[in-house]
């Protein structure tokens, strides 16, 4: 948590949060429109608004898959999928000060059920020096 006083630099409150999971059925992961509206409710779980969202189905190779992208008016949710291997990406960026990546993150593994993930958080706000 930042203290107070370092927060009242901030200019842009920047929160990113990227990770991998693994071990996800496969069924799941295939499903285009499972995955769109799973990022969707993660975007209104954590107070951000959608402006679009895009996905699209690979198929024909061991690299096929779902990605599933959603502009937010707070930055983006990305989430690519390789079935085959039981393997998601996950990456929520949030610039709103009200909006929470964190929420948005939990609530899409919480949903994909994966055996285990990783989870990795990088400040991307912007100070006034």
């Amino acid at each position: 948590m930042l203290s107070r006083e370092f927060e009242k630099g901030i200019l842009v409150h920047g929160k990113h949060v990227v990770g991998n999971l693994y071990g996800i059925d496969r069924k799941v992961l295939e499903d285009e429109e499972y995955l769109r509206r799973l990022v969707v409710e993660a975007a209104e779980v954590a107070n951000m608004h959608v402006v679009d969202v895009r996905s699209w189905r690979f198929l024909g190779s061991d690299k096929e898959g779902v990605s599933v992208i959603a502009l937010v008016i707070e930055s983006h949710i990305a989430l690519h999928t390789w079935p085959c291997y039981n393997y998601a990406t996950l990456d929520i960026y949030t610039c709103g000060e009200k909006s929470d990546a964190d929420k948005a993150f939990n609530y899409i593994v919480e949903k994909l059920r994966p055996r285990y993930y990783t989870k990795t958080y990088i400040d991307r706000s912007c100070r006034s020096y």
